[in-house]
């Protein structure tokens, strides 16, 4: 519908236009009399800064040496378990594409019968990274307290090819791949599916964290615990610099840095979902932590403080005994690489205990 404006209107338009109009050719008059600035680049540090956003460009690894790797992790596994727990290697479907899903079962040697063991899915971390031997006295614990564990290896984890490793997705469908591990625990008859909870570190607490909120929608599980989780893309990736940042830029399902693709690093951080928690929460971070520096780990704290405080429990660690890698990184995870037993510090010992009484308060006692 055509619609006539008043004399006034239609001659301040076009005194606005009159004026813009001679702004920009101001402008452009200016501008056409400088020459643009010409900056030398410095030898090395143009391809050192560069990023790429293909998927082709992601960085490479030695694939054959990783699955070689994991062959030996089975074995550790296989034989370390024996007497303690039952062991065995399982696959499953991801609910976002199909994709089979690899991962380790832990159970009871003597379950005590239907629906009577609670369960968690453990989350390990890296950018790549998979479930190794060094989490074994900790799964032998858990074990022990009648709980059934599953570690799955999410798209983009080590030692099972190039394929599944370029297929990472970090915070997008690796999320759904954790998630889809509750399938191979509700099919045991003797796991209460009322009581399944969710634990990982680093990357792995990230995708707990993203678990518990962005996707706490139906989700399975009562509760978790993330322990030093990655918490912020934006931050995490400028902080690191470009040799970390293209291991995101070149992912399939980003293809570009923060900058680029804003909406998606918001959508893949705990950070922005605090508000959206629903089940309790656990937090552990240090203060010496270089990995997820605690720069990057305050704010998330703090946000939970203030606002979760009745779903949140959060601990800061004032510079912790160190772990073996990380310094602060993996102060709760501090294991005897040789003996696989825990080498326990003050801050491990009080961590897991913390740890151990908030599952038993929310998924409960075996």
């Amino acid at each position: 519908m055509n619609v006539s404006r008043p004399s006034w209107h239609v001659a301040l338009f076009g005194a606005s236009a009159a004026l813009l109009a001679l702004g920009a050719s101001s402008a452009e008059a200016q501008n056409a009399g400088r020459q643009r600035q010409v900056v030398p680049f410095e030898p090395g540090r143009d391809s050192a800064l560069y990023v790429s956003n293909k998927p082709e460009d992601h960085p490479w690894s030695d694939y054959e040496g990783a699955m070689k790797a994991k062959k030996a992790t089975d074995s550790i596994f296989e034989a370390r378990s024996k007497g303690h727990m039952k062991f065995s290697k399982v696959t499953y479907k991801s609910s976002a594409d199909g994709m089979t899903i690899p991962a380790y079962l832990f159970e009871p040697l003597t379950p005590k019968g239907a629906r009577a063991h609670g369960a968690m899915v453990w989350v390990h971390g890296g950018v790549h990274g998979n479930m190794d031997q060094n989490y074994l006295p900790f799964i032998k614990e858990a074990v022990a307290k009648g709980y059934v564990i599953i570690t799955p290896d999410y798209r983009g984890s080590t030692g099972f090819g190039k394929e599944h490793h370029n297929a990472i997705d970090y915070g997008g469908m690796e999320v759904d791949d954790v998630e889809s591990a509750v399938s191979v625990l509700k099919g045991l008859p003797y796991v209460n599916p009322d009581r399944i909870g969710v634990m990982g570190w680093s990357h792995g607490g990230y995708i707990t964290a993203l678990l518990l909120t962005r996707e706490a929608k139906g989700s399975p599980f009562k509760s978790g615990v993330a322990m030093v989780p990655v918490t912020n893309l934006f931050f995490r990736l400028s902080y690191k610099g470009p040799s970390y940042q293209r291991s995101f830029s070149t992912q399939a399902a980003v293809r570009g840095l923060p900058f680029e693709k804003k909406d998606e690093y918001i959508r893949r951080s705990p950070y922005y979902w605090v508000d959206s928690l629903k089940s309790p929460l656990l937090v552990h971070v240090a203060t010496n932590d270089t990995d997820v520096n605690f720069e990057e780990a305050r704010p998330l704290i703090d946000a939970l403080v203030a606002r979760q405080p009745k779903l949140a429990e959060t601990k800061i660690y004032w510079n912790p005994t160190p772990g073996p890698t990380s310094a602060g990184h993996t102060f709760n995870r501090r294991v005897n690489r040789q003996t696989l037993e825990r080498d326990d510090s003050p801050e491990q010992i009080e961590s897991w205990n913390l740890t151990w009484a908030f599952i038993e308060k929310n998924l409960g006692k075996n």
